[in-house]
């Protein structure tokens, strides 16, 4: 999975630094937009660089979900669902922010098994985006696990995360710390788990070995996007579509 620069100057849209709440890339040449929760987030989709993903790679199709918000439901992306593209899952803490109905329609048109749970911070506060609280990496997944409510279902979950990968646990500190909210990348040399500055420090040292049995942890400093509630995963849309021949 590669990523894109993009730039977005435009003072009355603050979170659009998160571009994965609106759309995604996905292998086959696939794109989807999503329906926003906030208003003003909706704002954030730039078709501009749908149009440059088109130029650049190979698309064969814009599933366009917005119109969903005329019906207030909404399904935000790489946030609401953490996507496991081996085994076809998609991972999903229930919130207004990721409907069902939105939920089954993503996972019918893109191949996806749908597994839902409630979530809820230590404070029992629902969880807003399935991806501070989990990872799904190739080898490794960190997972929140006790901030899933249901004893069965959090079973189930690791139940299919560990068929393929080793499980782990984050603790209430660590998801607090932005921990869960990495995501793995392809580099020029290999895979790397890129992470806040913040969310590394709260990893253990047991933890960090077995992500770098896998990959090289790149940690960077988003001390001002952490204030809005996001991390580094929230500001990466990563790309799964093949290029273009250079002309």
């Amino acid at each position: 999975m590669r990523v894109e620069l993009f730039e977005d100057e435009r003072d009355d849209l603050p979170d659009s630094v998160f571009p994965n709440n609106w759309f995604s890339t996905h292998s086959g040449g696939h794109i989807a937009l999503y329906p926003m929760c906030t208003p003003n987030r909706r704002g954030e989709r730039r078709y501009d660089i749908i149009e440059h993903l088109k130029a650049t790679y190979r698309v064969q199709t814009v599933t366009d979900y917005s119109g969903l918000e005329l019906d207030d439901v909404f399904l935000e992306g790489t946030g609401a669902m953490v996507l496991d593209h081996e085994s076809r899952i998609a991972y999903v803490a229930r919130s207004r922010r990721a409907d069902p109905i939105a939920l089954e329609r993503f996972c019918t048109n893109f191949g996806y098994e749908p597994i839902a749970f409630e979530a809820v911070d230590e404070y029992g506060i629902p969880i807003y985006h399935t991806n501070v609280l989990m990872c799904v990496a190739t080898d490794f997944a960190l997972v929140g696990l006790r901030h899933i409510t249901d004893p069965g279902r959090r079973e189930q979950v690791v139940e299919r995360l560990s068929a393929r990968r080793e499980v782990v646990e984050l603790n209430a500190r660590q998801v607090r710390e932005f921990a869960g909210n990495a995501i793995e990348l392809t580099g020029a040399s290999g895979r790397i788990l890129v992470i806040s500055e913040r969310g590394r420090a709260a990893l253990t040292d047991d933890q960090v070995r077995v992500i770098e049995r896998s990959a090289r942890i790149v940690a960077v400093p988003v001390p001002t996007v952490e204030l809005a509630g996001g991390s580094v995963r929230c500001m990466i849309a990563g790309v799964h579509l093949d290029r273009r021949p250079r002309a």
